[in-house]
């Protein structure tokens, strides 16, 4: 039995901690065994069966320890997962048992894939990226290592998305259209052409902002 650590406390790391525990996996192939946060009392009243046992920077991996991130953004995230890979450690999944992945799709490590996530065939998802619920990702689309898709997030068929990318809620990318490394795409906008690495759109359709 391995001994689940969830990276980050806050909101996001609590809905994480919920999803794992309606993972088939849970108390079959791993229990929880709390959280790494440098807030030590975030956790505190609210009445959670496992501790925050330590800062990532501070926690020194034990055997049968693996980790998931539970980070909304993607520069602490990359951060933090490769202090834990330098120390060794090792990442799983947690793809909840509501999310439906076709056949044929290739999915990386460290992923987290939410509740009634759709995800169709032919479809290569990288390292540590994370899809939040009510997301549908088309046939043959591709999506790079750490990006991460808020809920309702929307990409048509043979739309990639290059790494360290963010759709933010309610996000539509329009089939066969790139979006390059670290582009951040607002909420509610449709990206109807390729976005430039590193920049900023909203709107519908969506234009460049910074």
């Amino acid at each position: 039995m391995k001994n689940l650590i969830i990276i980050g406390a806050r909101g996001y790391g609590r809905e994480v901690y919920n999803w794992a525990t309606q993972c088939k996996e849970y108390n079959k192939d791993w229990i929880i065994k709390g959280f790494l946060d440098d807030k030590s009392d975030v956790l505190d009243s609210m009445g959670y069966p496992v501790p925050i046992i330590s800062s990532v920077e501070d926690y020194i991996i034990e055997k049968d320890d693996v980790f998931i991130c539970a980070l909304g953004e993607v520069k602490y995230k990359k951060k933090y997962v490769e202090l834990i890979l330098s120390k060794g450690g090792e990442f799983i999944n947690i793809i909840h048992p509501l999310a439906q992945i076709n056949n044929f799709s290739k999915v990386g490590k460290g992923i987290i894939i939410c509740s009634f996530c759709a995800i169709s065939n032919e479809t290569i998802i990288g390292d540590f990226v994370t899809i939040q619920s009510f997301s549908g990702i088309g046939h043959d689309a591709k999506i790079g290592n750490w990006c991460h898709l808020n809920a309702y997030s929307f990409m048509g068929g043979y739309a990639e998305l290059k790494e360290e990318v963010t759709l933010h809620t309610k996000a539509s990318i329009l089939p066969k259209v790139k979006v390059g490394k670290g582009a951040v795409v607002g909420a509610h906008s449709l990206v109807i052409k390729n976005v430039k690495e590193g920049v900023t759109v909203f709107g519908s359709p969506a234009k460049e902002i910074f």
